[in-house]
This record gives structure tokens, C-alpha cells and sequence, in this order.
């Protein structure tokens, strides 16, 4: 199985999820996906197969969404658009096989994929 994981290699989480990957010798992509921008497509489709409403996948402990976001009456292409222009807001580490994507929090959400 070949999977991609769109990582932050200063989350330790993330951190986390892909040594998990490299110790269960799964073919892995790796995505760092602050430096590798998500295009409007790219997230529909992951939040798609993440089976989740945009704000699940937003981390709404974060300064921007603090000072941004907080109590704003957002639709969802108003959500996707802030995770676009900010990718810090995304929650991490995703994993995706191309049918089904998990949020690797907690670990034990990458068996969900085999």
C-alpha cells in the first residue's frame, strides 16, 4: 500500500505518524504541506475522504484562527479558503491512501487505513 502524509516536521505528532509509517515499512509519500501548498482540489478532496465537515479539520487552538476567525459565521468555502491562506489552521498529520484519509491523532487512527 502506498500512502501520503501530509506532514510538519516540527509537529512532533507528525513526527510521530511518519516514523510510525517508516517502522511499519508502508511506501510513503511525504507532503510538507506548509511548503507544498494544498490547492482548493487537493483539500476537497482530502476532507472528502476524511469523511469530515471543513471545521473538523480546522485547529481552532491556533493564534490566527484566535485573531482571524473566532466567532465569525464561516460556510464551509469560506473554511476551506481560510485553510488555504493560512495552512497552519489545517490539523495534522494527515494520512491518505486515496480512498481514506485519517487524521494521525491518535496514532492508532493510521490502522484505520489497512
Amino acid at each position: 500500500m502506498n500512502v501520503t502524509i501530509y506532514h510538519n516536521p516540527r509537529c512532533r505528532k507528525s513526527r510521530e505518524a511518519l516514523d510510525y509509517l517508516k517502522t511499519n515499512e508502508v511506501n510513503t509519500t511525504v507532503v510538507e504541506y506548509l511548503k507544498d501548498m494544498f490547492d482548493e482540489q487537493k483539500l476537497n478532496e482530502i476532507i472528502f475522504r476524511l469523511g469530515v465537515k471543513p471545521i473538523d479539520l480546522i485547529r481552532i487552538n491556533e493564534s490566527i484562527w484566535k485573531e482571524k476567525f473566532r466567532g465569525l459565521n464561516m460556510s464551509d468555502g469560506d473554511l476551506i479558503q481560510a485553510m488555504l491562506d493560512h495552512p497552519k489552521l489545517i490539523e495534522r498529520p494527515i494520512i491518505d491512501n486515496g480512498v481514506v484519509a485519517v487524521v494521525a491523532r491518535p496514532l492508532e487512527n493510521i490502522e484505520k487505513l489497512f
